[in-house]
């Protein structure tokens, strides 16, 4: 006889709770049962579950398959530990993902040798620039000056 720990529906209608019990695999889903293992009230805040440990390893140890389900349950409660003797599967925090097209600050690095002669360069060039362009105005306005006072005398 193959036998699983599996969920047992029980409760109101859209008001389930489930009894972990150990059953044949050719049982309905809410049929006959071997023995109860436990309970899980999954409309709780947080969900209560509350299963006795050495009746669920010793089921496990006789071969009892627990559905996907249980079997995250007995992990929950330490059943699963017991059983196999492993630590849990612990899953790291995940890490934030960053959103896209948002790239965060990176930490001021000095800049290169290169890289500065390169940017005092364009403020020389920048100034020298300007320094042209004031130059050349300069004579304009000097020979606009000279040009105004020869249109007085006549």
């Amino acid at each position: 006889m193959a036998v699983k720990l599996r969920l047992m529906r029980m409760g109101k209608k859209k008001q389930p709770t489930y009894r972990v019990v150990a059953a044949d695999a050719r049982s309905p889903r809410d049929g006959r049962f071997i023995e109860i293992v436990g309970t899980y009230q999954p409309r709780q805040d947080p969900s209560v579950i509350e299963i006795d440990n050495d009746k669920a390893v010793a089921w496990l140890r006789k071969g009892a398959q627990p559905t996907e389900r249980v079997e995250k349950l007995l992990k929950i409660s330490g059943a699963w530990e017991d059983f196999t003797g492993a630590k849990p599967d612990i899953p790291p925090a995940p890490a934030p993902t960053p959103n896209k097209g948002y790239t965060p600050p990176q930490p001021a690095k000095a800049a290169a040798p290169a890289e500065e002669a390169a940017e005092e360069e364009v403020a020389d060039d920048t100034a020298d620039d300007a320094a042209e362009a004031a130059a050349e105005e300069a004579p304009a306005e000097d020979a606009a000056d000279e040009a105004a006072p020869e249109g007085d005398d006549a």
